[in-house]
């Protein structure tokens, strides 16, 4: 199996392509293989000189190395989010060129440590927690990050004994940046980040989040999900909350679960009896004798155009590949197809289903020719691009119930073992 090491030339990236190097080469090098890719962000001068600095620090390794660049403009605000997303898409390109299996990062508990102060900040709802040991990628590629229990000064003292330099990313002292500022916070405090949920606990709670969307929850077409309001009601149990707040991320569409004054008013809403609605989340909460019902709201819903070929994303829910070779237009059904039906064939109310159908979508072919050879396939936006190994069983229930294969399974535990061996 090959890994690829992600390495920047910093301390925590060299340590790790080093320590593994070790491992591997006095145990069983037949049976693993290392590479490595270096993503050079182009946001200072000196990074393309640094990449080919690491490129010769590999080579002297023996260790096959890619530098991939980010190309093209770079956003004036959110620099960092953007060129974290930028670094993984790369990353994986750079594992498919080379053949790798899994991608191992050097994040360590010092980076734990602040992911975990911010995310704490963000009141980033139920559940908080720091960075998955492991993590999907893309539905392609684990993403794994052996040294989360290891301080920067142990692996500092490693490279030393090594003779092995590092170099420091400017950008780690710039305070403008919001992990710069919680690295300085726990600097003062170093029990700022308590109070946040391991690994261990985060994933009790997802599977047990996993067995009440099992048991109790339905999905009609991808566009409407159907929960009982016995179920409904249960809103201070904080792993049927995370279940929720999940299910309604991946129903309007989201990557992210709702904001913290979103949550609140949901809560507000749960706690009423009557029937009503609530617009929440991109998801309108509509709740019936019969039922709480969510589906996307008919607005913001863009036009998407495929050409021949082309593989794009409508409104975050749904993916669509046009096989075909003329254009087809992706556009909200409005009411004007017979999704309605459907959902009324399914067992749901008739108000329901009138309005959750005007968001479906809809293939508007071009030119005379047949949709037939457009495929239309649900997205899972809060776990298709990031997926954290705790929530993987969660995440392989509310996949099933979208009408979704399950998740692939992490390389961690047959990669790990073998490694200590």
């Amino acid at each position: 199996m090959r890994i690829l090491v992600a390495i920047s030339g910093g301390s925590d990236s060299k340590g790790l392509l080093l320590a593994l190097h070790e491992a591997i080469e006095a145990s069983e090098p037949h049976r693993f293989s290392l590479a490595a890719c270096t993503v050079d962000h182009a946001l200072r001068p000196e990074s393309a000189e640094e990449a080919h600095g690491v490129a010769a620090f590999c080579a002297s390794m023996g260790v096959p190395h890619l530098i991939m660049r980010w190309d093209g403009p770079k956003p004036l605000t959110g620099i960092q989010a953007a060129a974290r997303e930028a670094r993984y898409r790369l990353l994986a390109d750079a594992a498919g060129r080379l053949e790798a299996g899994c991608i191992v990062t050097g994040h360590t508990g010092d980076d734990q440590r602040e992911t975990i102060l911010m995310r704490m900040q963000r009141a980033q709802g139920p559940g908080a927690s720091g960075m998955a040991s492991a993590t999907l990628y893309d539905r392609r590629f684990w993403v794994l990050r052996p040294f989360l229990d290891l301080d920067r000064a142990s692996i500092r003292a490693f490279l030393a004994t090594r003779s092995v330099t590092w170099f420091d990313d400017p950008s780690n002292a710039n305070p403008t940046f919001e992990r710069v500022r919680a690295r300085a916070r726990l600097e003062q405090s170093p029990q700022a980040q308590e109070g946040a949920w391991d690994a261990g606990t985060r994933a009790r709670s997802s599977a047990r989040a996993a067995a009440l969307i099992a048991g109790h929850v339905r999905v009609h077409a991808g566009l409407v999900t159907e929960i009982p309001l016995a179920l409904a009601e249960h809103r201070d149990d904080v792993d049927w909350q995370r279940a929720l707040l999940a299910l309604v991320a991946v129903t309007g569409g989201r990557a992210h679960i709702p904001a913290a004054d979103t949550v609140k008013r949901v809560t507000a809403f749960l706690h009423e009896t009557t029937p009503g609605r609530l617009t929440a989340g991109r998801c309108v909460f509509d709740r019936r004798s019969s039922g709480l019902y969510l589906y996307r709201e008919a607005r913001g819903l863009a036009t998407l155009r495929l050409a021949g070929g082309e593989t794009g994303l409508w409104d975050g829910r749904f993916r669509v590949h046009n096989g075909g070779n003329a254009p087809v237009s992706v556009v909200a059904e409005g009411g004007r197809g017979s999704q309605q039906q459907r959902l009324i064939a399914a067992g749901l109310p008739p108000g329901v289903a009138g309005r959750a159908s005007l968001a479906a979508p809809r293939i508007l072919p071009e030119d005379g020719e047949s949709v037939a050879s457009v495929m239309i396939e649900p997205r899972i936006g809060l776990y298709d691009t990031f997926l954290p190994g705790f929530d993987r069983i969660m995440a392989d229930r509310i996949a099933g119930l979208f009408g979704r294969a399950h998740y692939p399974l992490p390389p961690v535990h047959d990669l790990l073992t073998e490694m200590e061996r």
